[in-house]
């Protein structure tokens, strides 16, 4: 069979999953289309010799491909919220059954709710709980740590269940906890830096972080504690992709985010960001003291 042919047929054979998994992340119509034809477009221009799982190289691309729709998003859609989700997702190849399944999972109300979510925290809620994507791989897409994925994950199906009661005490004992570690960064504190941090406390700062830095990945809070050591002098805590973080600015421009995953009161995982691009699309609000 001719490759072209091959590639079409296997895209439309996922274009059905694509467009759900499009449209529970973005809540628009013509926006999910969007995101689904230029994973097509993307895929006509890419060499997937070594692809072994296409079905998964798509839905990855989509997601990514969502992410950035949801970050420069300026204004919020209503469309979605006017249409019936059957009317939007089914398709005629599907099963009838499985089509009003999937229109009785994801209503209005739902949608709602996430459009409440940032943007990771939508998109990892959606691929783990909505389509059992694992925090692994889920990670990479948001340019986040796994546990930083499990934790936005966590934290955006609290929102959706409507069980997180009390968001504003959770955020002042984060908060309180990133201030600490901030502080003792800034005054060379090991105990206090150990304190505040997870024994498997892992960091990962991207490749661009990592030449900035001189520091790669590692894991273990006696490392982690010592990296970080009479550091951070010039950092400002902030709010980064509805979790806490610190920013670094040089001269008026955003030059590092650092996101923290903060867990039963201790950091689980830094992840440190500072390629350009990626800063471009990150949604972040410095905090004032």
């Amino acid at each position: 069979m001719d490759e072209k042919k091959w590639l079409a047929d296997e895209f439309e054979a996922n274009r059905a999953h694509l467009r759900a998994a499009a449209y529970r992340m973005l809540g628009s119509r013509s926006e999910a289309e969007d995101a689904v034809q230029e994973a097509w477009l993307r895929l006509s221009r890419t060499d997937t010799t070594d692809v072994g799982n296409l079905g998964g190289w798509l839905t990855t691309v989509v997601a990514r491909i969502c992410l950035d729709m949801l970050r420069t998003r300026k204004t919020r859609r209503e469309e979605p919220l006017e249409m019936p989700v059957h009317a939007v997702i089914a398709d005629p190849a599907n099963d009838p059954e499985r089509d009003a399944a999937f229109a009785e999972s994801v209503g209005v109300a739902l949608l709602v709710v996430l459009q409440t979510l940032a943007p990771a925290e939508r998109v990892a809620f959606v691929l783990h709980d909505m389509f059992d994507l694992p925090f692994d791989e889920i990670a990479p897409i948001i340019g986040r740590s796994s546990a930083a994925a499990r934790q936005l994950a966590s934290r955006a199906r609290r929102r959706v269940q409507g069980t997180d009661e009390t968001p504003d005490v959770d955020f002042g004992r984060k908060r309180t906890v990133a201030e600490a570690f901030l502080s003792a960064s800034r005054n060379g504190d090991l105990d206090a830096l150990l304190a505040v941090l997870a024994p498997d406390v892992v960091f990962r700062p991207d490749a661009t972080a990592a030449r900035f830095g001189t520091i790669g990945e590692m894991r273990g809070a006696a490392g982690v504690a010592e990296a970080f050591k009479g550091r951070a002098q010039a950092a400002e805590i902030a709010v980064v992709d509805g979790e806490l973080g610190f920013v670094v600015q040089s001269g008026g421009q955003l030059r590092v985010v650092v996101a923290l995953t903060i867990a039963n009161g201790r950091i689980a995982a830094i992840d440190a960001i500072a390629d350009p691009d990626h800063l471009e699309r990150l949604d972040y609000s410095i905090l004032q003291d």
